[in-house]
């Protein structure tokens, strides 16, 4: 398994299309420059860099411009390959491994100051005492006003076991609250999942390195609850941006006993892989149960890996909107102690050989929302099909109409969640559900 292959979420780093300068030199030069060629090429860049630093009318930074040409160099072959200086490749470490040095509480900005929804169970914050509904108006003495939400919840992040103190308002207390919490490693919670029906929900929102660990928990705590009157299992995966390829593996051996998951193929032979199910106790337990996925328009890349593995497969019947279309795999490569650059080395294929790039994946039945109607119209994407520079190469005719990202926070009035829910208890029926293996 290439631990650093990484499924990123969509949107980041999303980079302009080459200027007309440049796609005119492209067109020019088809094939690979020979190497005096691309000597001459970086003589004239080192060129054009001296002539800034001596020229320019004010004194350049030259560590930024050197970044900031490597950011446009990267940014010029696609919307997901990019370069992360130190500080931001610490956050997509973070991000992928799903845990962080911090508090435990999940926050929201409203006067100015930062109101705690919920303390996460078994957290310092919760451990501490801080409640729902608590406002945090200091951080170490500092007031909050004033503060963007991102830079408050960088305050109350920080190194495992350090101290920072929290002043609390809180309603019925006339006096303000002083705490002083202890970080401790925090750790996301990209899983959560609920029963309805003798149906198991399970909602996956990131593909971090905690998400196949969330699943498994996820399955155990519903075979728990129901036992023997479980009757399907829904894996909801509209708008997660995906993730981490491996973790997208995992997920889909959880649901597969044999079978090709998914394959990946580059330019060079160590990018060009394939990964395979295998049995194992886990998909022993489900293999007998009914099974729907749900994507959107915001279902992207590992999601993507997922869905397109199980609808091949015909272990699970697709339901909702068509998926957002990121059929690439980028590489994150360190660079030591000046960060690292994020490089798109492959595209990936699911078992039947199909590249969804640009085109995403349709679902088996198409079940669309009532939208409100403030949002009708505002509530589509086209996906990775309308992003500049996208590398193209799919199998399937590229998007040009939207997908719906919209779900509605009431189950009750989610229609693709609800008819998923009927088709397994068999208050519907339709010919695509159960899928045929045959």
């Amino acid at each position: 398994m290439k631990s650093a292959l990484l499924a990123l979420s969509i949107g980041l780093f999303a980079g302009a299309a080459a200027p007309a300068f440049a796609q005119e030199a492209t067109q020019e030069n088809e094939g690979p420059l020979e190497q005096q060629q691309v000597y001459e090429e970086l003589n004239l860049f080192g060129e054009i860099f001296d002539r800034i630093r001596s020229e320019y009318v004010d004194a350049p930074n030259e560590k930024e411009l050197v970044r900031a040409a490597i950011q446009g160099m990267l940014t010029s072959l696609d919307p997901h390959s990019g370069y992360l200086d130190p500080d931001d490749y610490a956050d997509v470490r973070e991000d992928t491994q799903g845990t962080f040095g911090g508090l435990g509480i999940e926050v929201q900005m409203e006067d100015e100051v930062i109101k705690v929804i919920s303390p996460i169970d078994e957290t310092p914050a919760a451990e501490a005492g801080v409640l729902a509904n608590d406002y945090i108006v200091e951080l170490d003495g500092e007031p909050v006003r004033g503060k963007s939400l991102d830079q408050a919840v960088e305050l109350m992040r920080g190194e495992v076991g350090t101290d920072i103190e929290l002043t609390i308002i809180r309603e019925g207390v006339e006096e303000p609250i002083t705490l002083t919490i202890t970080r401790d490693v925090i750790t996301f919670q990209v899983v959560r999942s609920f029963t309805q029906d003798n149906v198991g929900i399970i909602r996956l929102a990131r593909f971090t390195g905690q998400a196949y660990a969330g699943v498994e928990k996820a399955i155990n705590d519903i075979q728990e609850e129901l036992g023997d009157d479980l009757e399907g299992i829904i894996l909801d995966l509209r708008n997660n941006p995906g993730g981490l390829v491996d973790q997208a593996v995992f997920i889909s051996d959880a649901f597969l006993s044999r079978g090709n998951v998914l394959s990946t193929r580059g330019r060079s032979a160590e990018e060009n892989s394939r990964y395979d199910a295998n049995p194992d106790d886990l998909d022993k337990r489900v293999e007998n149960l009914d099974m729907i996925v749900l994507i959107n328009g915001g279902s992207a890349s590992a999601s993507e890996i997922v869905a397109g593995a199980l609808q091949d497969q015909k272990r699970a019947t697709l339901v909702g909107t068509r998926s957002f279309g990121k059929g690439s795999v980028q590489s994150i490569i360190s660079l030591g102690q000046n960060g690292a650059m994020r490089l798109t080395t492959s595209r990936y294929y699911t078992p039947s050989g199909r590249s969804i790039q640009a085109a995403g994946i349709v679902p088996d039945i198409e079940i669309f929302q009532d939208v409100p109607d403030e949002l009708k119209g505002r509530d589509e994407i086209i996906g990775e099909a309308a992003l500049d520079g996208q590398i193209g190469g799919g199998t399937e005719d590229e998007a040009t109409t939207g997908s719906s990202v919209y779900v509605p926070s009431d189950r009750e009035k989610d229609n693709q969640l609800q008819f998923a829910i009927d088709l397994i208890t068999g208050e519907k029926t339709n010919e695509a559900f159960p899928p045929d293996p045959k």
